[in-house]
């Protein structure tokens, strides 16, 4: 009897551990498997108060190189006091640092300036000093992923990320993969921000895959997802969208309609566009905004100044807890002179911005009131 029952709880004790093993490996059943194999489903983002991301486009606010002969009156403090209030009542607000933040340094673009001859290139280089105008500004995260911010290479690229973290302004899009993609924490929201542009120094705009990858990964990471990317042709001859890519300067500067709506299916809910110095169209996919290029915002001296490539807008986007477009306000501003934008009661901008949403995007385009305000249609 004592043999018999040692037998059976042998018995026992065999089938409870076969039991376990099968079941942390082989032998789970087909309906367990499914189950572990499916993507994890991301959190309810429903819940929460909207948020509110104030953008504008190409920020240079001056630059001493070759010689300071382009710098602002009052040393730049007084550039941005005309938009700061509506900059820092925003939840976030955006802009593209059109070049690095550093002291010193001579561009490979131009050469060792020779005296008394003048250097004729276009390299940037913003005083480490004024950044802090920038954070007085109101402006929380800058993207780095531009044709100027290499001017003055690996050192001009990390002074500037070294300077604006200092001030507390993040950054994304920079030269290296951890610096792609920012986060930032908004009434209890995480939001990214990540960067691409059409140089292969950064995330490329040309690069599909790459940049579905990367968008969805900071779709997993955060509720709200924003890429800005700096793309097209330049100029007043390239305030149209084309359904294609856009060659500029012997470069592929990307399908940027084709990539937008790439990273919206990838998990983006709002896309900004810069690059083109005027402003482009706007128009909605998938109730995400998408704004093609926020043109020149305040970029003094550098820069032709007049008629489209002196308007500009700051764009105050609302979008709800899960992301998608609720309406904004588009402010119209324009610059004036040597550059730094003003705000412009003729709404000459938002005319321009309708103009070419309509033209472009017919069927996309946001309702576009004249005051600046706009909605899903």
């Amino acid at each position: 009897m004592v043999r018999i029952l040692k037998n059976l709880t042998f018995l026992a004790a065999f089938l409870i551990v076969a039991f376990t093993v099968g079941c942390s490996g082989q032998g789970v059943s087909p309906q367990r498997i499914e189950a572990e194999t499916m993507p994890t489903p991301k959190p309810d983002r429903s819940g929460g108060d909207p948020i509110t991301i104030a953008a504008v486009g190409d920020i240079m606010l001056g630059s001493p190189f070759p010689d300071d002969t382009r710098m602002p009156p009052s040393d730049g403090a007084d550039l941005l006091k005309p938009v700061t209030q509506i900059l820092s009542a925003a939840d976030i607000a955006f802009g593209n640092m059109e070049g690095p933040i550093v002291d010193s340094g001579i561009s490979e673009k131009c050469g060792t300036p020779k005296p008394g001859q003048p250097v004729r290139c276009f390299a940037f280089r913003m005083p480490t000093r004024y950044a802090a105008y920038l954070k007085a500004a109101g402006l929380d995260v800058m993207s780095l992923a531009n044709n100027h911010a290499g001017d003055f290479g690996d050192i001009g690229r990390s002074s500037t990320r070294r300077t604006l973290e200092s001030l507390g302004i993040k950054h994304a899009g920079s030269d290296r993969a951890q610096f792609s993609t920012t986060y930032l924490d908004v009434k209890g929201k995480k939001i990214a921000f990540v960067g691409f542009a059409h140089n292969n120094i950064v995330p490329n705009v040309n690069d599909l895959a790459a940049a579905r990858l990367l968008v969805a990964q900071a779709a997993k990471n955060a509720d709200i997802v924003v890429v800005s990317f700096h793309g097209g042709g330049e100029g007043v001859d390239h305030q149209r969208v084309p359904q294609m890519t856009e060659m500029y300067a012997g470069e592929r500067r990307g399908n940027l309609p084709l990539f937008a709506r790439t990273v919206i299916d990838a998990g983006a809910d709002l896309v900004l566009g810069h690059g083109p110095h005027v402003l482009r169209g706007m128009e909605i996919y998938k109730d995400r905004l998408i704004a093609y290029s926020l043109g020149n915002f305040a970029t003094y001296g550098w820069f032709r100044l007049e008629a489209e490539t002196a308007l500009t807008v700051i764009l105050e986007a609302r979008l709800g807890p899960d992301g998608k477009f609720i309406g904004g306000t588009l402010n119209s501003a324009k610059q004036e002179g040597k550059g730094g934008p003003i705000l412009d009661p003729s709404g000459a901008a938002v005319k321009k911005v309708k103009y070419l949403s309509e033209l472009d995007f017919p069927a996309t385009a946001p309702k576009i009131a004249e005051d600046g305000t706009f909605s899903p249609r």
